[in-house]
């Protein structure tokens, strides 16, 4: 079968400016699979040069963009998986240009990629960079700029990467032949060099032999040349590309294949599912399967995650199984499950983990009441760690429970399930979620998720907090009766119990930080997993100052203790007087 390959060239200078606010980028797999499933990319940003951070910017979609695409389903088409990780590095640029109030840095640029997947180049854009396609003499902007006309002719950009939370991002697609030469640039070049110039440079017919070069990288050079002899005074950037052959079949058909993967049977030790022998079942639910599994290959042990066979027909459910194996793709950390990349063509529904041993978190909150406090510290430390790893990528793990946290034979604490994950950005496709009621356990999770809100980062403060009161108390911090609670008014009769009331060895301050960990209301609670590992691996000096409504209440209290003493013992030596009178 004859493999995609294209003849690529790519240039990216800072013109006669003093920096080089552009980035392009490239990436040609060279395992069949990947290029079967998922093709080549070609990427150009253009930061914008008044947002201050827009070199950050278009460093940070290219990096981005080509690095997560590999990492999407290969079920996922070309479209959805652009979207979905464009619409979340979209989000994080805005957040960033948001998140210091004193600064004035905006996190914005264009983006234009172009995905070859079979016979067919699939096109994101998003600004006024361009791509374009030259076909039997002539050129065609297939994308559109986002500009809008403002006084005395000038324009500004209508669209960029990081302007708005919510992205509106262009997709289309065009059939692509044998000999179709590609064109990415950023506006440093298309804007001084007429398109008819541009069509004429991109039908020369080099000889590559002669020069000693492939002609896809002398048309790169020549464009740069000539956008320099135009004295254009911005960066200059583009990609060059020139199809050489193509797959003998459409891979659209092919992807359709893909995501109508049949759920695996129930499997048995002994068993063979794509080369991979199953050894035995390590847990399952009414959701989910999840196998030991042995390459056959390699001789490498796996675990391998089967979605449940009640769930055929629920396309929701279908979804999110497969973003499950996205979202572990993503994250890279020691402690958080890592996510295998395919390598081999699929026959039903699954996706592999690497395999770990070791004790779950909610077997050592039994085995060792009360904790070493060094011991328990250490594993708080890195369960924050990878929680911070979930938020460092927008994504909210809304589930974390003693029972999804492995303690592995070589000291690590490591979240094992994406299950419940939610990633900020993805509400705004056109496919969301639906998820009925709350997502995680109920002695665990934010009582928001059950009133139908989503506390975000807060959320996953709330469960972590949760897991430490345990881990030092051996109980919850408001007791069993959370797990009852199913309205507002239920979690308004709760009242935190002191940590201290249970392991008298837990200082003031300790317990402060887990109270304002666990407090249902948002605007007390800590807005991150930074502040609540800093309070608790530290004292905050605002948790040893003395409350003076409390101080007053005491001393109103005491004064009425005494005054009641007095007329008590008063009322005693009455009894006795009018006794000895007799």
């Amino acid at each position: 079968m004859t493999e995609l390959k294209l003849d690529v060239a790519r240039f990216s200078s800072a013109g006669i400016k003093p920096i080089n606010e552009d980035s392009v980028g490239c990436c040609q797999p060279v395992e069949s699979y990947p290029l079967l499933s998922k093709g080549i990319t070609l990427a150009v940003a253009d930061g914008v040069s008044t947002a201050e951070a827009g070199r950050e910017a278009s460093q940070t979609v290219i990096q981005r963009f080509l690095e997560e695409y590999y990492q999407t389903p290969d079920t996922w088409s070309v479209s959805r998986s652009g979207e979905k990780i464009l619409s979340t590095v979209n989000l994080r640029l805005f957040r960033k240009s948001h998140e210091y109030h004193t600064e004035s840095k905006g996190y914005l640029c264009t983006f234009s990629a172009l995905v070859v997947k079979g016979c067919t180049g699939h096109f994101f854009h998003v600004g006024d960079s361009r791509i374009y396609r030259w076909r039997d003499g002539e050129l065609v902007q297939l994308t559109r700029d986002h500009v809008a006309k403002i006084a005395d002719n000038r324009t500004c950009l209508a669209r960029a990467m990081g302007m708005d939370n919510r992205l509106n991002v262009d997709y289309g697609h065009t059939d692509l032949q044998v000999g179709d030469r590609l064109l990415l640039t950023t506006d440093g070049v298309h804007d001084f060099i007429a398109h008819e110039q541009l069509q004429e440079v991109l039908g020369q017919n080099l000889i590559a032999q002669e020069q000693g070069e492939a002609v896809a990288q002398q048309i790169a050079t020549r464009l740069e040349d000539l956008a320099r002899e135009r004295r254009s005074d911005d960066n200059l950037s583009a990609v060059v590309a020139i199809v050489e052959t193509l797959p003998e079949e459409n891979l659209e058909d092919v992807s359709a294949q893909l995501t109508r993967l049949p759920f695996p049977p129930d499997l048995e030790p002994g068993m063979k599912l794509d080369g991979y022998r199953i050894e035995r079942e390590i847990f399952a639910s009414s959701r989910s399967q999840l196998y030991l599994v042995v390459d056959e290959q390699d001789g490498s042990h796996y675990a391998m995650k089967t979605p449940s066979r009640n769930f055929e027909d629920d396309l929701s459910y279908i979804d999110r199984f497969i973003q499950e194996e996205w979202i572990g793709r993503r994250i890279n950390s020691p402690h958080v499950v890592r996510v295998i990349q395919q390598q081999r063509p699929r026959t039903a529904l699954y996706y592999l983990m690497e395999y770990l041993q070791g004790e779950s978190l909610d077997k050592w909150i039994a085995r060792q009441q009360p904790p070493s406090p060094k011991n328990a510290i250490a594993i708080v430390k890195q369960i924050a760690e990878g929680l911070q790893a979930f938020h460092d990528n927008e994504a909210i793990h809304q589930d974390l429970k003693p029972g999804n946290i492995l303690l592995t034979e070589d000291g690590r604490a490591v979240i094992l399930d994406f299950g419940s994950v939610y990633v900020a950005g993805l509400a705004e496709m056109q496919r969301p979620l639906v998820h009925e009621g709350a997502l995680g356990t109920a002695s665990y999770s934010d009582p928001l998720y059950l009133m139908g809100k989503n506390p975000g980062i807060q959320g996953d403060v709330y469960a972590l907090s949760t897991i430490v009161y345990e881990m030092f108390c051996g109980q919850l911090p408001y007791g069993d009766e959370v797990e009852e609670c199913r309205t507002a008014f239920d979690y308004d009769r709760l009242r935190y119990q002191s940590a201290s009331q249970y392991n008298p060895v837990i200082p003031l301050w300790f317990d402060a930080a887990l109270e304002k960990g666990v407090s249902f209301d948002l605007q007390e609670r800590y807005r991150n997993i930074k502040g609540l590992m800093k309070d608790l691996t530290q004292p905050n000096p605002e948790f040893l100052r003395t409350d003076p409504v409390v101080e007053k209440n005491t001393s109103s209290l005491m004064f009425w203790k005494l005054l009641s003493g007095f007329w008590f013992f008063s009322f005693v030596m009455l009894i006795y007087l009018f006794s000895r009178m007799e």
